[in-house]
């Protein structure tokens, strides 16, 4: 019988998820933990990963436990290894994170949580572990992703207005007042936009309704040069 003769830490995997609902402010999803450590305290969905389940079906699976969302994009964020992070031993985490349309996933306290919720990001409660430090490296590669790929494709309505979508780069980007013609000139010089009809039933004039064209979107992003959607996309260039 074969002696392994390493120390063998512990592996989990916590989520971030920022959620948009058309407002001025990004939210996160949060639990409530009902164990120790930490009971009583608020942090990201997560937990160990099983000897049998690779990393991202994991954290689907500790996300839909302990949260109820699911049917959602994850990307694998970074990985946070630091001694003494968690007190129950060495413990490595492996973090995702995801955008979503909030109003398609509402939260559902499950499993060892007692309660699941949605905060505004600038205004998160204490959180346990180290989940401030993922916090921080979610939102620095959301705010560096805005600027090379169009995050609407989970944030807004399949159909949407110019308007709109300049408020969710705002919203984002955490600033006001992009120039509103030097942003829709930019965005619509790429081609992956499509205007598919306008507004109906509004009280004001009818603004036009677009949608992505992902195969536009896809055709650019494999272009060796990427700099089209960059210099696009980056509004404060």
């Amino acid at each position: 019988m074969y002696t392994y003769e390493y120390p063998r830490p512990s592996v989990t995997v916590d989520i971030v998820v920022f959620g948009y609902d058309g407002g001025k402010q990004l939210k996160m999803l949060l639990i409530r933990r009902g164990s120790e450590p930490f009971k009583g305290c608020w942090a990201l969905p997560g937990g160990f990963v099983d000897m049998e389940e690779d990393l991202e079906q994991a954290a689907f699976r500790e996300l839909e436990e302990e949260t109820g969302v699911k049917d959602l994009y994850l990307e694998q964020l970074f990985t946070f290894g630091k001694p003494g992070r968690d007190p129950r031993g060495r413990v490595i985490s492996v973090a995702y994170f995801s955008l979503v349309n909030l109003q398609d996933h509402p939260a559902v306290a499950a499993s060892d949580v007692d309660k699941a919720e949605w905060f505004a990001l600038d205004e998160l409660p204490p959180l346990a572990f180290d989940h401030n430090d993922i916090i921080q490296v979610a939102t620095s590669r959301l705010n560096a992703k805005v600027r090379y790929q169009p995050i609407g494709f989970e944030l807004l309505p399949e159909e949407f207005t110019l308007g709109q979508l300049q408020q969710l780069y705002e919203t984002v980007l955490n600033v006001e007042g992009f120039n509103k013609r030097n942003f829709r000139t930019r965005i619509l010089r790429t081609g992956i936009l499509e205007e598919v009809g306008r507004q109906k039933n509004v009280a004001h004039r009818p603004a036009v309704l677009y949608r992505f064209n992902q195969e536009t979107y896809r055709q650019l992003a494999e272009q060796r040069d990427s700099g089209v959607l960059r210099r696009a996309l980056d509004f404060e260039i």
